[in-house]
């Protein structure tokens, strides 16, 4: 029996350890896999050691708030895998957190697999020793991820994204705008202020005000707004009963890429729902605000040497969704730049031509692929017979 360790420390690494779990099983249907994750690799049979929400913390301040109790986690995940080894671990993402993990279960004998690059080639580029004592193989879902890697040593596969090979090329606006209850509404704009409690709390009140603002400019406009679980719901209405208890505004619970469908523009939090906009092929604006001092350290110490902060715009090498970071993410620059889109039909209509270019790049059965590169690192390529 294949026995797989596996730690996702987010929605977006759930996503992808539920596909690569998938497709290990189809080829190794007694495959038993532990560690940690959240409800999709529940649903495919992981045993998790510890909730995923406990992990999933975001910035360096922040990180520094939590950090006893994330060490205090790996250790006892480290072990546990170090005394019941698995045939191969898998690191999703959370590279601070699953590197060091990596490392002392590599040392130990075991094979280490990161699922998902850290941004090594945009911000503390002395990682990549690290990265490479750590795993013995990457698997990168960005193309431009692999020159990189190979150069400093690091064994990598390029397997796509499980999101580009999820949502279709097509999709269907006018559907998605009557499942929602606003087929009749001549302008829709998707808010998306982030996945955890700390990026609601950090936008929120800056999107309902640049809403506030569009309102003025199109008194038509309906707002939908995606909301991932109750406590960012929760979070949510308390923010927009304070700054705007009268928007015209329609609170969803999931479906996040049904209400991108189903907006004219998308306002959103820098993350993985930039990937998502533009798999969907839709023009958005985004925000980007970090803790002031987590900001300040990353400023100061020149951290980050990536000229956009959207993967949407990384991917395209072009500025195709205008962002606006930490001071510059006002009420009225996200407005006057929602407002830009709003006008532009011929400007939409060419980055929505670009989204699924790049679209298509990102097709590569990457679940499968990541799954037959894991397979194959531990010798078990085909199905047992």
């Amino acid at each position: 029996m294949l026995k797989i360790g596996i730690v996702a420390n987010e929605p977006s690494g759930d996503l992808l350890g539920a596909g690569v779990m998938r497709e290990i099983r189809s080829r190794h249907p007694d495959a038993r896999f532990e560690g940690v994750g959240g409800p999709l690799m529940l649903a495919e049979g992981c045993r998790t050691l510890v909730s995923m929400e406990r992990l999933s913390v975001m910035g360096l301040v922040e990180v520094l708030k939590h950090l006893p109790e994330l060490l205090s986690i790996r250790k006892r995940l480290r072990n546990h895998f170090l005394l019941d080894p698995p045939d191969v671990f898998i690191g999703i993402d959370a590279p601070d957190f699953n590197l060091g993990l990596e490392t002392a279960l590599k040392k130990a004998g075991i094979p280490t697999v990161h699922y998902v690059s850290p941004t090594v080639w945009a911000w503390r580029p002395g990682r990549v020793k690290k990265i490479r004592a750590a795993v013995d193989l990457m698997l990168s879902i960005f193309p431009f991820e692999t020159e990189f890697l190979e150069r400093h040593r690091v064994p990598v596969r390029y397997v796509g994204h499980p999101l580009a090979d999820e949502i279709p090329l097509d999709n269907d606006c006018a559907a998605a705008r009557t499942t929602l209850g606003v087929a009749d509404r001549p302008h829709v704009v998707a808010l998306l202020p982030g996945s955890r409690v700390g990026e609601i709390e950090a936008l929120s009140a800056t999107f309902i005000q640049a809403a506030l603002r569009l309102i003025e400019r199109y008194p038509d406009v309906h707002f939908l707004v995606p909301l991932i679980n109750r406590r960012t719901r929760t979070a949510f209405e308390a923010i927009l009963n304070r700054e705007a208890p009268d928007l015209p505004v329609t609170l969803v619970d999931g479906q996040a890429r049904a209400v991108m469908i189903a907006a004219d523009v998308v306002l959103t939090a820098s993350g993985t729902a930039t990937l998502e906009a533009l798999l969907l092929k839709r023009a958005m604006v985004v925000a980007y605000r970090l803790n002031p001092l987590t900001y300040w350290i990353v400023k100061r110490f020149n951290l980050v040497r990536i000229p956009y902060v959207a993967m949407a715009n990384l991917l395209a090498d072009e500025a195709l969704a205008p962002e606006f970071i930490q001071g510059a993410a006002t009420p009225e620059a996200l407005a006057d730049a929602l407002s830009e889109l709003l006008e532009s039909p011929e400007r939409v209509n060419a980055i929505q031509q670009r989204y699924a270019e790049l679209h298509r790049t990102l097709q590569q059965d990457s679940s499968r692929k990541a799954a037959e590169a894991v397979l194959s690192l531990i010798g078990h390529n085909g199905s047992p017979g």
